[in-house]
C-alpha cells in the first residue's frame, strides 16, 4: 500500500502535468496578491500613525430615551 508521502508525490506530478500551463499564471496571481496585500497593510500602518496625532471626536450632548415596551407603540414626537 502506499504511504502519505508516495500519494502526495503522486498528487504533485499529477498536477504539474495537468496544469502545467495554469501555473505561470497562478503564480502571477499570487504574486499580484501578495503585493496588493502588503500594499494595504503600509496604508493602514500609515493610517494609525497619522489618526494618532488627530484631536479626538467631538461628543455632542444629548437626551438618552429608555426603551419602551413593544405593545406601548412607537415613542410620541
Amino acid at each position: 500500500m502506499f504511504g502519505i508521502s508516495e500519494i502526495g508525490i503522486i498528487l504533485i506530478v499529477i498536477v504539474l502535468i495537468v496544469g502545467a500551463k495554469k501555473l505561470p499564471e497562478l503564480a502571477r496571481n499570487a504574486g499580484k496578491s501578495a503585493r496588493i496585500l502588503k500594499a494595504e497593510a503600509r496604508a493602514l500602518r500609515n493610517k494609525d500613525a497619522a489618526g494618532a496625532d488627530a484631536p479626538p471626536p467631538r461628543v455632542v450632548p444629548g437626551e438618552t430615551i429608555p426603551p419602551r415596551d413593544p405593545d406601548q407603540g412607537p415613542h410620541p414626537r
